[in-house]
């Protein structure tokens, strides 16, 4: 098992509602079902450590910040995200933060 905090971005979510809908209709198990989101965990991980190259800046103000069970959550307010020539505003945004290197109570593998 891999990090699991990708199932709810909207692809996660999409997913699971399809699976949901056809394991109401009896078209698969929910044994299945839970085989094809764990294939999901692995590969978004997988796909998003190797393949996504661009980086962004961003600062803002710290507004709350908690390390648990390996896991930094961050919330920041009045934040700016930077590229090379874009600039985006936000009011607040929230940030979780795992190591993807090591083990930890999120992983199973």
């Amino acid at each position: 098992m891999t990090y699991q905090l990708y199932r709810n971005t909207t692809l996660g979510n999409s997913l699971q509602e399809s699976l949901d809908e056809l394991i109401q209709s009896q078209q698969i198990s929910p044994q299945l079902a839970l085989q094809v989101l764990l294939q999901f965990d692995r590969a978004i991980n997988n796909a998003l450590s190797t393949r996504v190259r661009n980086r962004i800046n961003f600062k803002g103000h710290l507004n709350v910040y908690r390390f648990c069970d390996n896991v930094w959550t961050f919330v920041l307010n009045d934040v700016e995200f930077r590229e090379v020539t874009e600039l985006v505003k936000v009011d607040k945004v929230k940030i979780v933060a795992v190591d993807g290197k090591s083990s930890s109570a999120l992983t199973g593998d």
